[in-house]
Order: structure tokens, then C-alpha cells, then sequence
């Protein structure tokens, strides 16, 4: 008769225990469902703001040149297209390295997960 007390009793905590592991896990995959939405909107929305400035701003930069170049026409043509030439290589090549370097960095994307994650992992240790 204890054993089959027991075993009920046992069966019963380790449902208990599974019906846990599994609400936390599904609270943990609802929260990362929540911010990668959220990272997705920001990342998209930076995107089309980042494409946007940049069409502006070379279609400004095209036409400040245009418009030196045509003002310096009879004195300093070529002095003033190589000018621009090296300005937007120039400026080019050191956005390319700061981009790069951003991205070396690494984003810190889904660190709300991370970090429940970390807690669940450390309360589960002895």
C-alpha cells in the first residue's frame, strides 16, 4: 500500500513539474515572439529611413558638385572634379569602414530573452 501511495503522489509532481517547464518555455517563445516583431519594425523602418537619406543626400552631393564644377568651368575644371572625386570616394570608403565595424560589433537583438533566459538558468542550478 506506501508504494502505491507514493507513486501517485511522485506522478502527480512530475506533471506538475512538465505542465511548468512547459508554461515557462511558452511564456519565454511569446516574449521572443514579441521583441523579434519589435526588432523587425525598428530594423525595417531604419532601413527605409537610412535608404531614403541616402538617395537625398547623393542626389545633393551630385549637384553641389555639378553646380562647382560648372561655377569653376573656365578657371579649375579638373581641379574641381578631382576635388569631388576624392570627397565622395573619400567618404564612401570611411562610411564603409564605420558600417563595418558597426557590424563587427554585433546587435544586441533579443536581449530581454537573453537575459530571462540567463535567470531561468541560473535559478535552475544548484
Amino acid at each position: 500500500m506506501p508504494s502505491n501511495q507514493e507513486s501517485p503522489s511522485t506522478a502527480s509532481r512530475v506533471r506538475l513539474l512538465l505542465a511548468d517547464v512547459i508554461e515557462l518555455a511558452q511564456v519565454r517563445l511569446e516574449l521572443f515572439t514579441v521583441e523579434a516583431r519589435l526588432e523587425t519594425s525598428r530594423l525595417v523602418w531604419m532601413l527605409m529611413l537610412g535608404a531614403f537619406a541616402v538617395v537625398l543626400l547623393s542626389f545633393g552631393l551630385i549637384f553641389l558638385s555639378i553646380f562647382i564644377t560648372v561655377l569653376l568651368w573656365d578657371t579649375h575644371r579638373e581641379l574641381a572634379l578631382a576635388v569631388f572625386t576624392a570627397l565622395f570616394l573619400g567618404g564612401g570608403f570611411v562610411l564603409l569602414m564605420l558600417a563595418r565595424s558597426r557590424f563587427k560589433q554585433g546587435a544586441r537583438m533579443f536581449a530581454a530573452t537573453r537575459a530571462e533566459l540567463q535567470r531561468d538558468k541560473e535559478r535552475m542550478q544548484p
